[in-house]
């Protein structure tokens, strides 16, 4: 699995760093959700994939 983050759609709920806190974080400058582990450990696929269906706006992406 590969993750990325659409910054241009990202609103700053920050739903995913609730769900996958290990994964994702607010970068300082942009306000915006990043991805701290693009390929993430099979362990995390199941809080990544609860990541990414509880941003609203869907501005994340899972290349499975």
């Amino acid at each position: 699995m590969k993750v990325s983050v659409d910054q241009s759609v990202c609103r700053e709920y920050a739903n995913c760093i609730v769900e996958a806190p290990d994964v994702f974080d607010l970068d300082e400058e942009s306000g915006k959700v990043i991805a701290l582990i693009i390929e993430p450990d099979p362990a995390q696929f199941d809080e990544v994939r609860a990541a990414a269906a509880a941003c609203p706006v869907r501005a994340i992406t899972l290349h499975e």
